[in-house]
């Protein structure tokens, strides 16, 4: 099979298109024919070897992606031959034409949906869902920011939150993102580079603030989040490239609460109770993922470098096999 190889940490020039055997299927495993794989920011901080976690060289890539069950490992239940699923972690990884996954991290893919619209949901909306719900436990009539919304993660943020009836702000830094937040649900869109983006939203909100911040960039934002929260709000913090001096009084006078999240850190029983939420945004397609490029398996590095540039606009995928 073709699959992409990392033989060295470092920069995208790393990934490479290699020819390999296919991956075998052990007992209690899924072996699963992946036609599209989902690009990811950690993919590229692991590849990097800045990652907490490092995999054994050489690996392949990638978490997320789709296609058809043609294998199942003894013991395995729930799955059918044939079955269209997307997955969210592979033992083997999803950049190749073939992966070996956990049963427990294999979903359904509904018939409405395609394989690459399949390869965006893992990472994005489990990250998403986890970071509403779980995390921020948002409620109804809620106001929430997704921070930083036009990419995979933030374009979930905006429709899950607006599927559980709060008012949704949202940032992003081109006409033409602010213009795909807004066509994912968004009540109010704002341009983060505006010097007075923030003034502009609490305006909105009466002077009170908003209960929710979704953060991808906190060490570029999280000291100004603060200054926007309403008594009792909380910022879910979901990304970040380095560390951010802030005045805790801020925090303190608002009764905030600062969450980190790690969607790896999810136990298999929150990925399944999340998975299942999102099944069924998926099959009545109030969620839609929002394929924003789609390149073939050579051109990993290309989608490496793309997915960290800024203005990024919907997912990035791979497509890896001919369906």
């Amino acid at each position: 099979m073709k699959a992409i190889r990392v033989h060295e940490f470092g920069d995208p020039d790393q990934l490479r298109l290699e020819t390999t055997p296919d991956p075998v299927v052990s007992e209690g495993q899924v072996g699963v024919k992946v036609f599209a794989a989902g690009i990811n920011p950690v993919d590229t901080y692991i590849r990097s070897g800045t990652y907490a976690v490092k995999p054994e060289l050489p690996y392949t890539p990638g978490f997320d992606g789709a296609g058809e069950v043609v294998e199942l490992g003894k013991g395995v239940e729930g799955l059918e031959l044939g079955e269209r699923v997307y997955f969210g972690g592979t033992l083997t990884g999803a950049y190749a034409e073939r992966a070996v996954c956990d049963p427990a991290r294999v979903y359904r893919l509904p018939d409405g949906s395609s394989f690459s619209e399949g390869a965006c949901v893992a990472v994005p909306y489990g990250t998403a869902h986890r970071a509403l719900v779980d995390r921020a436990r948002v409620q109804p009539g809620e106001r929430v920011l997704i921070h930083g919304a036009t990419g995979g993660v933030g374009t979930a943020a905006v429709q899950i939150a607006r599927g559980l009836g709060c008012d949704v702000f949202a940032t992003g830094g081109s006409e033409a993102g602010r213009a795909l937040v807004s066509s994912c649900g968004a009540h109010e869109v704002f341009d983060h580079h505006s010097s007075d983006y923030l003034d502009e939203i609490i305006s909105r909100t009466g002077g009170q603030g908003v209960d929710v911040i979704l953060e991808m960039l906190a060490d570029v934002n999280l000291g100004n989040d603060l200054t926007a929260l309403a008594p009792g709000g909380r910022v879910v913090i979901i990304g970040s490239r380095g560390t951010v001096e802030l005045n805790p009084r801020d925090a303190m006078v608002r009764n905030a609460a600062i969450l980190g999240m790690v969607l790896l850190s999810a136990t298999a029983e929150q990925l399944s109770t999340t998975h299942r939420a999102i099944f069924a945004g998926l099959d009545n397609r109030s969620l839609r993922p929002i394929v924003g490029q789609e390149l073939g398996l050579v051109a990993a590095p290309e989608a490496h470098r793309k997915v960290m540039e800024p203005g990024a606009s919907g997912n990035i995928v791979l497509l890896t096999a001919e369906e």
